[in-house]
């Protein structure tokens, strides 16, 4: 990423965290650096596996971390009915899709942790969307839930393997795979039925929420379709109904993950720039026994959105001549600029710059050259 993109990100990096601490989250700040083996045993929950190492003086083999919700659970503990509300914004280190080479990449997220109720959870979801907002209007978010796919697999007693094979296609929208994985393990048409209907089910939630509860059949998935009902209503009262998308192909290795999971796409990035979810699994597997949702927004993945070239080198160019009083000009930027737009000051016969607006002062009144829409 380029120092212009760079500093757009960061400005909009700002914004976020401005927006948790209005939330009442608190910033987490990490070391660069972290024990090795924290990823090793938990790599799958990592983009990448990929991770840079070095030995320390006392001959201990660190990493560059390539994550930041493994140091805030390491770093936690559990104390009952509370809940930790922490925002961070980091670099990370991990292998960038675009270039296939280790980069340093701006992060920014959050991470709710402890006893957790319904709230909690829209909170987080609802602080994606107004993420994803900060970025552009035109986003959407995904929102799937786990559960009854969970409860399914436990249900048919399906072994890692063919659950990791059926997640794949679900994830995939494989309809075909997903058959012939589930006739060729003897489940029930039923099973099957329910199975498809997930991976055919998005969309907006008023269109899709009906349909869905004849999947949602067990005494844990009802009650999560009742939270899923309420969150969703929150959802709405708050103005992102228009915002959110059902679609449960949006799926994560439900070692680590349970419950809601979903995906941050803004129009012109190809690939999703904000993932989350619930982890709970993850936690019980770090010794922790508290609830936890949180999501990250991946600046990496908003490098061309950020990068597309303005037409546009500042918004206002005004001109002046050399007999302009230097208090004069002074005196016109500053009222310009109080307006809120970007503007310079340029002799006329010497500017080259592309700007949406050109003005002109003349015995110290500025007049309109030309300006675009």
């Amino acid at each position: 990423m380029n120092q212009t993109n760079r500093n757009r990100a960061s400005s909009v990096s700002d914004e976020m965290c401005a927006l948790y601490e209005s939330y009442g989250f608190t910033q987490y700040n990490m070391s660069k650096f972290e024990a090795y083996d924290l990823y090793v045993r938990n790599k799958d929950f990592l983009i990448s596996d990929s991770v840079i190492t070095f030995t320390d003086t006392d001959g201990k083999l660190l990493a560059l971390k390539p994550d930041v919700t493994l140091s805030i659970v390491k770093s936690g503990k559990d104390v009952p009915d509370a809940v930790q509300r922490v925002y961070y914004r980091e670099n990370v280190y991990r292998i960038s899709k675009g270039s296939h080479s280790f980069r340093e990449m701006p992060q920014t997220g959050l991470e709710c942790i402890g006893d957790l109720d319904t709230f909690c959870l829209f909170d987080v979801i609802r602080l994606s969307c107004l993420s994803l907002a900060l970025l552009s209007p035109d986003y959407v978010l995904d929102l799937s839930n786990l559960t009854p796919v969970s409860a399914l697999f436990t249900r048919l007693d399906l072994q890692k393997p063919l659950r990791d094979a059926m997640l794949k296609c679900i994830g995939e929208k494989n309809l075909h795979e997903l058959r012939a994985l589930a006739n060729g393990a003897g489940l029930d048409e039923t099973a099957v039925k329910q199975l498809e209907t997930l991976v055919t089910s998005a969309g907006r939630a008023r269109d899709v929420l009906p349909g869905l509860k004849a999947v949602f059949t067990d005494e844990e998935s009802v009650n999560a379709f009742a939270q899923f009902e309420t969150i969703l209503r929150l959802l709405e009262g708050a103005g992102l109904g228009d915002k959110i998308r059902l679609d449960f192909s949006v799926v994560s290795d439900m070692k680590y993950y349970n419950g809601f999971v979903f995906k941050g796409f803004v129009r012109g990035v190809p690939h999703s720039v904000l993932s989350g979810g619930q982890y709970d699994p993850l936690m019980r597997r770090m010794g922790r026994t508290s609830g936890a949702i949180g999501f990250a927004v991946y600046f990496d993945e908003l490098e061309r959105y950020l990068s597309e070239e303005s037409p546009y080198d500042v918004d206002t160019v005004l001109l002046y001549d050399a007999q302009t009083p230097p208090e004069t000009l002074e005196q016109a930027l500053q009222s310009l600029r109080q307006t809120g737009v970007s503007v310079t000051a340029q002799r006329a016969a010497q500017t080259t710059l592309r700007c949406r607006r050109l003005l002109k002062l003349e015995n110290g009144e500025v007049k309109t050259v030309y300006e675009h829409a």
